[in-house]
């Protein structure tokens, strides 16, 4: 029972696999600080840059409307044709802020996670109208937290807020009165001082929130070690049926080595440990292993040879250095050249002068 619950505890680190099936369906890293910080930075930039141009050109229009007023006709296809061209004048004054705003939404998404579309999160399910499953999100711990970060945002926020306003009571107090042309430059300067504050301080909040719904993420995405065993069995195979494939592909390639054994022309031996049996005619660059083993693989090797009437030669410093350069159907390494050529020699001398005898 206590390997049975180590086994479906999630206590391994998430796969890349893993990683990646829940960005596709949708479960993704989200911070809503981080969003909120790109469209209010990108709103204070846009301020910044196009306040005066598209104010001064949303003044220049409205001025000639209303210094024009009374030549403007009223009737029903001019009155639209006013509405059309007025609407027009705002959307091309506007376009640019509103196009930046836009993207800055786009980005504060985007440098979370890669763009994905997914189904799954708008899919109905049982437990996202479940009154239980509902009170259960509202008192977790991701609430709590949620509340614990906007209540200290708010109060930070303000608290900086007041400290900028307070040293411009006097100014604030006295606008009253002011003339409305001077108002303007005032009003612009400590808006702009208010925003560039705020955004400061959310970019920390933003980068502190990433970290927090980002370990959240993760920790969410681990594994336990039977899912661990499943996804390897997917990806990689089941290891006994591997395995037993393995076994089969090793014995066909014993059964084809040996098949090849009666074609070589000298097998060199360890004499019991090791085998290479080897082929060469002439024409050849160099001798060519037809097959090797050691131990029971090599005790067949000389069976079929000697079954065969191939040459068995024992030479253990030989044998054993042919088995670990030479692979299956590959030339000998140069270095052992004149060795097997001395063996090679020798036999060819024994199989002439037995053809000399016979004849």
């Amino acid at each position: 029972m206590a390997g049975e619950s180590d086994d479906n505890e999630r206590t391994q680190d998430p796969t890349p696999k893993r990683l990646d099936e829940a960005i596709r369906r949708g479960d993704v890293v989200k911070s809503s600080e981080v969003s909120t910080w790109f469209m209010l930075g990108g709103g204070t930039l846009t301020l910044m840059v196009f306040a005066g141009p598209v104010m001064g050109s949303l003044q220049t229009t409205f001025r000639g409307l209303i210094g024009n007023a009374h030549q403007i006709p009223t009737d029903g296809p001019a009155l639209v044709a006013l509405a059309q061209q007025l609407a027009g004048e705002v959307a091309v004054a506007l376009g640019v802020p509103l196009l930046l705003l836009c993207l800055a939404a786009f980005a504060g998404t985007a440098i979370q996670h890669r763009i994905v579309f997914s189904a799954d999160p708008i899919m109905p399910a049982f437990s996202k109208i479940s009154p239980a499953a509902g009170l259960k999100r509202l008192f977790s711990a991701q609430a709590l937290v949620n509340f614990a970060k906007g209540l200290a945002k708010l109060l930070l926020i303000g608290a900086v807020m007041a400290a900028l306003l307070w040293p411009q009571r006097v100014r604030l107090a006295a606008i009253v009165g002011a003339d409305p042309a001077a108002i303007l430059p005032f009003t612009r300067s400590l808006a702009m001082q208010m925003l560039g504050t705020v955004v400061a301080i959310l970019a920390i909040i933003a980068a502190a929130d990433y970290l927090f719904q980002y370990r959240q993420w993760y920790e969410r995405q681990k594994m336990s070690l039977q899912e661990m065993k499943d996804e390897f069995r997917q990806t990689e195979g089941d290891p006994a049926i591997k395995g037993k494939l393995r076994q089969i592909r090793q014995a066909r390639a014993r059964k084809r080595m040996m098949a090849a054994v009666p074609k070589a022309s000298v097998v060199i031996t360890n004499p019991t440990h090791f085998a290479v049996a080897l082929q060469y005619e002439r024409g050849m660059n160099a001798p060519v292993c037809l097959a090797k083993g050691a131990d029971v693989i090599a005790r067949k090797i000389r069976e079929v040879a000697e079954a065969h009437d191939i040459p068995v030669v024992e030479n253990p410093p030989l044998a054993r250095a042919l088995h670990a350069t030479v692979e299956i159907d590959q030339e000998i390494p140069p270095e052992h050249y004149r060795a097997v050529a001395e063996i090679i020699g020798y036999i060819m001398h024994l199989r002439g002068v037995a053809r000399g005898l016979r004849s």
